[in-house]
């Protein structure tokens, strides 16, 4: 099973946001981050919002920050409301075709149940789980920090 990058990108932003502890962060603070499309993080911004995950402040001093602390936001339930599927093979989906083995074929049962266990799994861990707290993350925030300063001087 493979969870798609808007799903990758809401779990790097509840991250990042649990990082900064209550600090408000840009969309631009994280896309230099994690050094991915602006486009596509406004999207997933806007749905961690609509989901209660994260509250935004539109303005000069705007930003966004977690909803609630981040050992209250199980993994599995940001996976369960940003993946659009969990449809694994076609006939999960109410839109197939008919399937001439349904009567014979024991696989959906299989990979329902493998569904299952993946996101009670997920359910176990939250966003504070997936933190490192610890000198070296900071470290990594400063060398990102600095390594996109000196990008921007070197553009201009």
């Amino acid at each position: 099973m493979q969870l798609t990058l808007h799903t990758d990108y809401a779990l790097r932003v509840l991250i990042y946001l649990a990082q900064k502890e209550g600090e408000l962060a840009t969309i631009s603070e994280i896309t230099d981050f994690y050094r991915i499309s602006r486009n596509h993080l406004v999207k997933v911004v806007h749905h961690l919002a609509q989901e209660d995950f994260i509250h935004t402040t539109r303005g000069k001093h705007g930003g966004m920050c977690l909803a609630r602390e981040a050992k209250l936001i199980p993994i599995g339930q940001v996976v369960r409301r940003m993946e659009p599927s969990f449809d694994l093979v076609e006939c999960f989906s109410n839109n197939n075709q008919p399937c001439t083995v349904v009567p014979i074929c024991a696989l959906k049962g299989v990979l329902q149940r493998a569904v299952s266990e993946f996101l009670t799994l997920l359910d176990q861990f939250t966003v504070a789980d997936a933190v490192v707290q610890n000198q070296t993350t900071e470290q990594i925030f400063s060398a990102s920090q600095l390594l996109n300063t000196n990008s921007s001087k070197s553009k201009n």
